[in-house]
């Protein structure tokens, strides 16, 4: 199950929020179809945030046909977004995870790290449509 971190200082909406991490957690396989996703309460309870918030991030979900609601029962993962053509990502994680501790002892904080692989990702993607 998904456990959703919501930054109030990052200057995105608390739903999409919530949309985006659902996303990843699909991309990456941490979602599969038939997962149930956590209850608007249990959302509410570990992150203080508004039950309508979450209503409307799983409404989104829903409405791109990832999610779908089951009344009385919950929100359940209808498809996934990770690709099954892709190939073990593990040894590409390990890398990736060196270079961001590496990024890290070198002094940079979060937002320069991801500022920093965001400009080399649209570099490497230029032209691509997300």
């Amino acid at each position: 199950m998904v456990e959703y971190r919501i930054d109030r200082r990052s200057g995105v909406s608390t739903y999409l929020q919530i949309v985006q991490q659902t996303k990843h957690a699909l991309r990456l396989g941490l979602l599969v179809p038939g997962d149930q996703l956590p209850t608007a309460r249990a959302v509410v309870e570990a992150t203080a945030i508004n039950p309508n918030t979450v209503l409307k991030a799983y409404r989104e979900l829903e409405r791109e046909g990832l999610v779908e609601g089951r009344r009385g029962m919950g929100t359940f993962v209808t498809r996934s977004l990770g690709s099954a053509q892709q190939p073990d990502a593990g040894p590409l994680r390990d890398e990736l995870k060196e270079w961001g501790e590496r990024a890290r002892a070198s002094g940079m904080d979060r937002d320069d790290v991801a500022a920093l692989l965001t400009s080399v990702l649209e570099e490497i993607f230029e032209g691509e449509q997300t």
